[in-house]
């Protein structure tokens, strides 16, 4: 570590100097706190006495040598404040925590042989590759059968996590936060410790176990980052070596609506801290990129537009976006972002933020209104699924089905659809069809994919054994068939060439009838979509210079939990026009093709 770029907010790599670093003789522990009066080292080697730490570089830097320190030994910094007074905190570098409600770092051995080479050299960022992306809560995928164990650690989950998302279509996974937090039911989103995977699941080597089991499995995987807030816990972050260091020192922006620690991004460690966390998961665990959290709340201060952009924040998104794609090139960076802010996939060089991709959060509530809007209302509403037809091109996008949508009251995504049982099914069928046909790479929460009609809760496994019932598992079977569809036409996931979409009908108002063409390299695509709750015979739409059609899929048909039997759908091509019945709450997908000469 460079302690010039330290302090101008330039490093990445502060994990290979601070926290507790183990030789074969001992453990090095060094920490930054510049405005503490001193520093003493407590832990299981010392037999809780305190060693004095010994200030290093400028001064604001401490280190002590510790020959009797030992991998999973517990260790804190006893700090004292100006006023005489100490708080034992844990070490925001560290890379391992005891299992909550402690709070002690813990020293870990982070040695571990990759074997995933050949994954890493042929990775993209998936612009011009499809993009299917399960998200999961570690915790309360499945939960272990006759143990003791409240969860599976993460080497344990990796064989049946893997074969499911196989299975189920998905070439990446993202999983939500895995820093250190206190509270289970924060989800990760409150960190304690920010280098640090939690020992809920178990150890950092265990960790990167199943990343390498993925990677060896042709599955990439996420990890949710929040460079926004940290949890309040005073043994933590907060006044860390008594004063403010990682926090604003005003409550007007030193807090935030979730109750938390607002990072202040004016000041170069405190940057030079986040961006190294990031990289720290790139780097050690060979995760395949971020999902930067609340980007909202990087963009204006609060998140509240009228109070205007945070300009150092956005610094800050900047030099770490653009620093971390300079030594991950393929590594991907997406945001969970809600606002209108221009060039948020545009390159930091650019004057963008340089992601590679945001959440298209406006298109998830309209879409999710929609559905949820009685079918006789549909027609004044007709245009919330045209708008965002609008402005897809002027970002890369992410159609995000997340863990948001699932909790607080919301409903699960097919509970989430007007009407009956019956109905739902129906009308969330078509609705992930045009999920899938909609330009975009594709995100959904785990549990959506069984038709799960609960709420998400973090204390529970999924559902699993709703499979064991016909409207669950016809349903499943119908995401399967279409995460393949799109794995494999390109039309689909061609999603920023100019020509790779256009409208075939958007003015059938009173129906409530869209149809769209996906361009691809080997074939074109025509998605046609009935959401009134009536039968449509004969619907008709130009396809131009295209002289016939192939069925690819009907969200109707009788294996996915629908009236019609599969070869049995009507349609027709005739003068340039595709003719086709369009049951109730349906979609169908067409291959078009041209009279060869």
């Amino acid at each position: 570590m460079n302690v010039c770029d330290f302090y101008n907010g330039n490093s990445f790599d502060i994990y290979e100097y601070l926290g507790a670093h183990s030789t074969a003789e001992g453990t090095i522990f060094r920490t930054y706190a510049p405005n503490a009066l001193k520093v003493s080292l407590v832990g299981d080697f010392s037999d809780w006495q305190e060693i004095p730490m010994n200030p290093v570089n400028d001064g604001r830097f401490y280190e002590i040598f510790v020959s009797e320190a030992k991998s999973e030994m517990r260790y804190k910094f006893r700090i004292y404040g100006k006023n005489g007074k100490y708080i034992d905190h844990c070490d925001p570098c560290g890379f391992g925590f005891e299992l909550r409600p402690d709070t002690c770092s813990v020293i870990r051995n982070m040695e571990y042989n990759f074997s995933d080479s050949e994954w890493l050299e042929k990775r993209t960022d998936c612009h011009d590759k499809s993009l299917n992306i399960y998200e999961i809560h570690l915790g309360s995928w499945k939960k272990p059968e006759n143990s003791n164990c409240e969860w599976y650690n993460y080497a344990e989950i990796a064989d049946n996590l893997i074969s499911h998302v196989k299975e189920n279509g998905y070439n990446y996974i993202e999983i939500m936060p895995l820093s250190e937090h206190p509270c289970d039911e924060s989800w990760g989103y409150q960190i304690t410790g920010f280098f640090a995977p939690t020992s809920r699941y178990g150890t950092a080597v265990q960790l990167m176990e199943l990343v390498d089991k993925c990677h060896r499995n042709g599955i990439g995987v996420i990890i949710d980052f929040v460079p926004v807030h940290f949890a309040v816990n005073d043994y933590a972050l907060a006044k860390y070596d008594g004063t403010p260091l990682f926090e604003y020192p005003s409550d007007d922006i030193g807090y935030n609506e979730w109750g938390s620690c607002n990072f202040n991004h004016a000041k170069g460690e405190v940057r030079s801290f986040l961006q190294s966390a990031a990289n720290y998961w790139l780097d050690v665990y060979h995760f395949d990129g971020i999902r930067v959290d609340a980007v909202r709340n990087l963009i204006y201060w609060q998140g509240d537009e009228k109070r205007g952009i945070n300009t150092r924040a956005l610094e800050f998104l900047r030099n770490m976006n653009s620093g971390l794609k300079k030594r991950h090139p393929a590594a991907i960076i997406a945001a969970e972002d809600s606002t209108a802010y221009p060039k948020v996939t545009e390159s930091a060089e650019k004057g963008g933020l340089g992601f590679d991709y945001k959440w298209d959060m406006g298109w998830m509530h309209d879409t999710l209104e929609y559905f949820q809007t009685s079918p006789m209302y549909r027609a004044k509403d007709y245009h919330k699924l045209t708008f965002s037809m609008d402005y897809f091109k002027n970002e890369r996008y992410i159609l995000p089905f997340s863990h948001d949508e699932v909790v607080h009251g919301k409903a699960a995504i097919v509970q989430k659809m007007n009407g009956g049982y019956e109905e739902k099914f129906q009308q969330a069928r078509a609705l992930y069809l045009y999920m899938i046909a909609h330009p975009g790479k594709k995100l959904n929460f785990m549990g959506n994919e069984i038709g799960q009609l609960r709420e998400w809760d973090e204390k529970r496994q999924q559902d699993w054994d709703l499979l064991e019932q016909y409207e669950h598992d016809s349903f499943n079977q119908f995401i399967k068939a279409i995460n393949c569809i799109y794995q494999q036409f390109n039309a689909l996931y061609r999603d920023f060439e100019r020509d790779n979409f256009q409208w075939a009908d958007r003015d059938s108002t009173e129906d409530c009838i869209y149809s769209f063409i996906r361009k691809g390299i080997d074939c074109d695509l025509l998605a046609v979509f009935n959401f009134s709750d009536w039968e449509i015979t004969d619907y008709s739409v130009s396809i131009g210079e295209y002289s016939k059609a192939e069925l690819l899929i009907d969200s109707d048909w009788q294996d996915f939990g629908g009236d019609t039997p599969e070869g049995e759908s009507r349609f027709k091509v005739s003068a340039g026009e595709l003719v086709a019945d369009m049951q109730a709450y349906s979609g169908k997908i067409f291959i078009l093709k041209k009279d060869v000469p």
